[in-house]
């Protein structure tokens, strides 16, 4: 696999950010593909004293940051830190929620396989042994050879960026001893560098053809170009360091067939209580929950980096996401917790390929339909038309094209652009698959150690479909959840255009074609709908 340079340096960049305060939060505003929030605010003085729970299943949270600390979830029933199962729930000092994925007292399990490698090692000797034949025009089959073809397309694009990133890696010392010659205080800018370039390159083979070909020399003018490159992007050796030691990880544990991701875990399929009660100890693994919980929960009234949809929304943080995919034991036991524990929103900002029990996920998922309980599903990231390419969790049953359950709702990404290009290039789309559109691109969020910064995906389009839902039950409580979905996809504002579709540079289709509803959310709409339905059942129990 080729490896252009640039891309290679924009990959490894780990974004140094900033503690700033944003006042332009267009996901909010009215204009711009926004969802009209402030706008509802605007116009609504009443108060409301009833709280919500939302449910988040991530990553690690960053319970102490300032835009998040009293919005967390208190299990009121739990004596913190006491050893003991206060309110029989079957989780020992769940105070704020549960790691299920927690090793120990304080650990956690940060690696795990992805999930395709999972499925291979599972069905591997069914397919090679002596009665593999039998089995080759079955479902089963077409899926183990999915996996395999994932599995060496990851393989080979993780090990050939190791060679490349390695080559970068070894070229920064010699480049910045060599430039000490012209530049003995290494005050050194882009504009001189590029000069220096101009005058010394030349028509042999470049930096770039050699990273491609893993070809580790290096001519004077390649060490001028790279270290223009490194200047221009603002790069350090660390953060080159870091990526590197990153991938390394990925292709020893998460695509490593040897490698045991539950041998530390205990677990029995759903029995109740493994993993353990610490949210917060992993510093590279708090960052995804921290973005998505301050979309949905940040203080509203602290003029401190963003704000949320409301103040008397608590988010639980259930852990179950490492650097590698979730096990969907892990995904059945937090909805069953969130759901037994008093959630009405459940947001999953999460997705996967290839799933090895997703019928233990789906009789959770009927569990949580049950018992009024709303669940937010990321389309994912992968431009991908998720009516042909499965991406777990799911509501469809692509069998006989049948929705499962009926209290899930599924989002994409849309940009504030308004123009051909509103949908996010990166977002997973399905007419059948995809309920909605809602702001997923340039997102302002809080991050961990009180930080803010802009981020993309559609992990950021869920939670607001999530602060929304929760948002209409805090104040029209007697509303069911298939009228909370109801309501957010027929409020939401319809988009009669042609668009860019995702994964493509021009193919145009029309937006109807990349979602169900063929709207995008609007919380404004969506809570004046919830008002006349609130109306209309309250004085149909009166009469």
């Amino acid at each position: 696999m080729k490896i252009h340079l640039l891309s290679l340096l924009f990959v490894v960049n780990c974004f140094s950010q900033s503690n700033i305060v944003n006042t332009n939060e267009w996901h909010f505003n009215s204009n711009s593909n926004g969802v009209s929030l402030e706008k509802w605010y605007s116009e609504n003085s009443k108060e409301t004293s009833n709280t919500i729970i939302v449910a988040t299943l991530d990553t690690q949270i960053d319970l102490d940051h300032e835009d998040l600390k009293n919005q967390i979830w208190i299990n009121e029933k739990e004596i913190p830190n006491n050893g003991i199962d206060d309110d029989k729930n079957g989780y020992i000092d769940d105070r704020n929620g549960w790691n299920f994925i927690g090793v120990g007292n304080n650990n956690i399990q940060a690696f795990s396989n992805f999930e395709f490698v999972r499925f291979i090692k599972k069905n591997k000797d069914l397919f090679q042994g002596r009665d593999s034949l039998k089995y080759i025009n079955t479902p089963l089959y077409r899926e183990y050879k999915r996996a395999l073809k994932k599995y060496e397309s990851e393989y080979n694009y993780y090990t050939e960026y190791l060679k490349a990133e390695g080559i970068l890696i070894s070229a920064y010392y010699p480049a910045k001893d060599t430039l000490k010659y012209y530049f003995p205080k290494e005050d050194y800018t882009t504009r001189q560098l590029d000069s220096l370039y101009q005058i010394h390159k030349t028509n042999n083979k470049t930096f770039v053809e050699r990273v491609n070909n893993n070809d580790p020399s290096r001519e004077f003018p390649d060490l001028i170009f790279y270290m223009k490159m490194i200047k221009k992007l603002n790069f350090t050796i660390e953060q080159m360091e870091n990526s590197s030691k990153h991938k390394d990880s990925i292709v020893k544990k998460l695509l490593n067939f040897d490698y045991d991701d539950r041998i530390r875990i205990k677990n029995h399929h759903l029995e109740k209580g493994y993993g353990n009660n610490s949210l917060d100890s992993h510093e590279r693994l708090k960052k995804h929950n921290t973005e998505v919980s301050s979309i949905i929960i940040a203080n509203r009234n602290n003029n401190k980096g963003v704000k949320g949809f409301h103040n008397n929304i608590q988010v639980m943080p259930l852990i179950i996401s490492p650097f590698g995919d979730e096990h969907d034991e892990d995904i059945a036991n937090a909805i069953y917790y969130a759901v037994d524990n008093g959630a009405r929103v459940i947001n999953m900002s999460f997705s996967k390929e290839f799933s090895l029990n997703q019928k233990i996920v789906t009789t959770a998922l009927q569990y949580a339909e049950d018992k009024n309980v709303l669940v937010v599903h990321t389309s994912g990231n992968a431009s991908s038309n998720i009516d042909l390419t499965t991406f777990y969790p799911t509501d469809f049953n692509y069998t006989n094209s049948t929705e499962i359950v009926n209290n899930l709702i599924t989002v994409g990404s849309i940009s504030k652009r308004t123009d051909s290009t509103m949908v996010s290039p990166f977002s997973n789309y399905g007419k059948n698959n995809v309920d909605l559109f809602a702001p997923g691109e340039d997102i302002y969020v809080a991050i961990p150690d009180n930080q803010y910064t802009y981020d993309s995906g559609t992990s950021l389009a869920a939670p607001m479909v999530s602060g929304t839902a929760a948002l209409i039950w805090l104040y029209y409580p007697n509303l069911t959840v298939q009228e909370v979905k109801k309501i957010i996809l027929e409020s939401g504002v319809t988009i009669d255009k042609m668009v860019v579709k995702p994964g493509t540079e021009n193919e145009l289709v029309h937006f109807s074609e990349l979602c169900k509803s063929g709207k995008i959310l609007n919380t404004y709409n969506a809570m004046k709908m919830a008002e006349e339905m609130s109306k209309k059942k309250k004085n149909k129990n009166i009469d």
